[in-house]
């Protein structure tokens, strides 16, 4: 049987597993028995790129077929600074699971900093090392270098967030329609933006500090990133119009 390398992001972890992207989707969200529930993102490592990072005699002695011959779900092989141990040319698609056990792969893409949009807010949820929800005047290039690159106090070795619609709001922070945006305590994150609309040099506002580990896969925006300095990787959601056509179980169950 095939071995994989998986970097969770929702807790932070390193996990070695018998089992495919799809089946260890479905593991990491419904369980064994079914009994669980809960939404999973995870990357696929490229186990080549990273054998001198980790102890691969464990991962070997490990991650073996039971005795009944069933695949090894999990090995756990890391829990702290994963992301900051991992290159990012290790990482390969990136997958996102419903809590029913339902999982979408989503492709590296070149990004394109020339294509970002001049003058238009952001909304942001940071997944990992760190998991606040955060405003911002920064496209998402502009966003990781910043929080990356050692220009400010706060200062990452990596990250992984995803880019969350904002409507009407991300120009018109104070009288933009709110319609069809799910969030809870709009006012507060008018405010936050309407902050950084106002204030010259503020380039972010934390609008949530704690993340309750679900995302509205409907608010996704352009999609998800990973990156640190000028290295970004780009994993673009579909429009539900095309998520439709290509993944008709993950559409329903969203």
């Amino acid at each position: 049987m095939s071995k994989y390398v998986y970097l969770t992001a929702t807790p932070e972890a390193l996990i070695a597993s018998m089992l495919t992207p799809s089946e260890f989707g479905a593991y990491l969200s419904t369980g064994t028995k079914k009994r669980n529930k809960g939404q999973a993102i995870f990357f696929e490592v490229d186990l080549s790129k990273i054998e001198k990072l980790i102890d691969m005699e464990n991962l070997n002695s490990r991650c073996v077929a039971k005795h009944d011959g069933k695949p090894k779900s999990s090995v756990y092989l890391s829990v702290y600074k994963v992301l900051e141990l991992i290159p990012l040319e290790a990482l390969k698609s990136l997958y996102l699971t419903t809590d029913n056990g339902h999982t979408l792969e989503l492709k590296r893409e070149v990004y394109d900093p020339a294509k970002e949009i001049a003058n238009k807010l952001h909304l942001y949820q940071e997944l990992c090392p760190v998991t606040p929800l955060v405003a911002s005047e920064l496209a998402p290039a502009g966003f990781v270098k910043k929080l990356t690159d050692g220009s400010t106090p706060i200062v990452l070795p990596k990250l992984f967030f995803v880019d969350l619609k904002l409507g009407e709001l991300a120009t018109n922070p104070l009288y933009g329609s709110v319609e069809h945006l799910p969030y809870t305590n709009v006012g507060h994150l008018r405010d936050c933006l309407e902050i950084l609309k106002g204030e010259y040099k503020k380039h972010m506002k934390t609008v949530q500090r704690v993340y309750y580990g679900t995302i509205l896969y409907r608010t996704i925006e352009s999609g998800f990133y990973v990156g640190s300095g000028d290295d970004v990787l780009y994993y673009r959601y579909p429009t539900m119009t095309e998520l439709e056509n290509i993944n008709y179980e993950f559409f329903r169950s969203i």
